[in-house]
């Protein structure tokens, strides 16, 4: 999305905040596709056979937004950031109805591989909802820069428009995040 388009969407979004239908009629098909970019996001990362599929998340997600009546949306990445915790919410809240496969074995990754593996097709996202739950209490911007980027895909430079953050805070928060996770997996593991 191009600087000007950004500012198209921050703008409308501000206009339906305040109102405008209008607004929302030109952001449905703009909103719709990104929505659709972040639920293939997390889509990707499900096991095979996953029953919910993208434009059911999608749905769900868009119905949840369009509630939303009394927000106050500051930008497109605030937007974004909300709509991929969101969808984050649907997938544990889903998971959590799933019945759980029992047994299994733990597998040792790198350090860069601590997310994807949380992400693979058996790994358990509620036990990865639950650390990162854990990690907001200790560090509320650490777990919105997990969720930002591991949920929702948006990049360092998005992450950091989001927060207020320089991009190199971002890059360095993300990496500690990362790190604890590992751990704090790993010990659950």
């Amino acid at each position: 999305m191009t600087v000007a388009s950004s500012q198209e969407v921050t703008r409308l979004l501000a206009a339906w905040s305040g109102g405008d239908e209008a607004a929302l009629e030109q952001l449905v098909p703009i909103i719709h596709a990104e929505l659709h970019r972040l639920a293939k996001h997390y889509l990707k990362r499900e096991r095979a056979g996953h029953t919910l599929q993208t434009s059911a998340l999608v749905n769900e997600a868009y119905v949840r937004l369009i509630d939303w009546k009394t927000a106050r949306w500051e930008s497109r990445a605030h937007f974004y950031g909300v709509s991929a915790q969101l969808m984050r919410r649907i997938l544990v809240d889903f998971a959590r109805r799933r019945p759980r496969a029992q047994g299994g074995s733990v597998r040792h990754v790198s350090l860069d591989e601590a997310l994807l593996v949380a992400a693979e097709p058996d790994a358990d996202l509620v036990a990865l909802d639950e650390a990162l739950e854990a990690l907001a209490q200790l560090d509320p911007r650490k777990a919105r820069i997990v969720e930002l980027r591991f949920f929702g895909g948006l990049s360092v430079e998005e992450t950091a428009e989001f927060l207020g953050v320089s991009p190199a805070t971002a890059l360095r928060e993300w990496n500690k995040a990362k790190a604890w996770l590992y751990r704090e997996l790993s010990v659950k593991g």
